[in-house]
């Protein structure tokens, strides 16, 4: 993002693409809000790490799939001042064929995914509005995009998010605010770096090679900008050109 500074909420940042996309918020010169769950520790170093190099970062530790929870944690991030964008990363995998998939599997997914962006995006939508500026990125996938076998939950969970985002921005455009989803591909980070070989990814991607976070991370950080306030509604892969 250009000049001014913003607050930027990323949920999801204590892992390695939240990670990426919060250090590259805090070069360029923003206050990172690291949300994170399970992973506290991760996400107390990664901010510490920043506001060693000189950054602004802080730690918001609550479960995006209550609801409760959430905006309770927002509301105290918002005494402190606006957020003025979310990047929503969390999500979960819970993997199997339909046919054989839990009501927990299925529930799990979509609740941090889905419903977590509901939690998240709801309580800012009217702070945001009344300063006619924010951002909303929404991480999806590619799964979302063209599906996969085994990941009907997530790649449900994923597309769903791309219809939230165009709808987002048919409400709020004029406000000020835009609404994207980022869908990557195969992203040399967390379980893709072990599920898929490199002789699998040069058959799958025509670039021949997965993504980094760092390349996403640009991306999303772009959205995020001035620069990218014509952008809006819109789902962009960065998958190498899987599809």
């Amino acid at each position: 993002m250009n000049t001014p500074s913003r607050r930027v909420l990323v949920s999801g940042g204590s892992g390695d693409l939240g990670g990426a996309i919060c250090r590259e918020l805090a070069r360029l010169g923003h206050a990172v809000v690291v949300h994170a769950h399970a992973g506290r520790e991760r996400a107390e170093a990664l901010a510490a790490a920043i506001r060693a190099d000189g950054g602004q970062a802080e730690v918001a530790v609550f479960d995006v799939a209550d609801s409760g929870a959430t905006r309770a944690a927002l509301a105290a991030l918002l005494e402190a001042g606006p957020i003025d964008a979310l990047v929503h990363n969390a999500g979960v995998h819970d993997d199997a064929p339909l046919a054989g998939m839990s009501d927990a599997q299925w529930h799990r997914v979509i609740d941090v995914s889905l419903h977590g962006f509901f939690h998240l995006v709801q309580p800012l939508l009217l702070p945001m509005g009344r300063r006619r500026w924010g951002r909303i990125v929404a991480i999806s996938s590619v799964a979302g995009v063209l599906g996969n076998r085994g990941q009907v939950n997530y790649a449900a969970a994923k597309s769903a998010l791309h219809g939230a985002v165009k709808s987002l921005a048919r409400e709020m455009g004029s406000r000020g605010l835009t609404a994207n989803a980022v869908a990557p591909g195969i992203i040399a980070a967390g379980m893709a770096q072990d599920q898929f070989g490199a002789e699998q990814i040069r058959q799958m991607v025509p670039a021949g090679r997965a993504g980094t976070p760092q390349e996403v991370a640009a991306l999303v950080v772009f959205l995020c900008s001035e620069a990218a306030g014509y952008i809006n509604g819109q789902v962009i892969g960065i998958n190498g050109g899987m599809g």
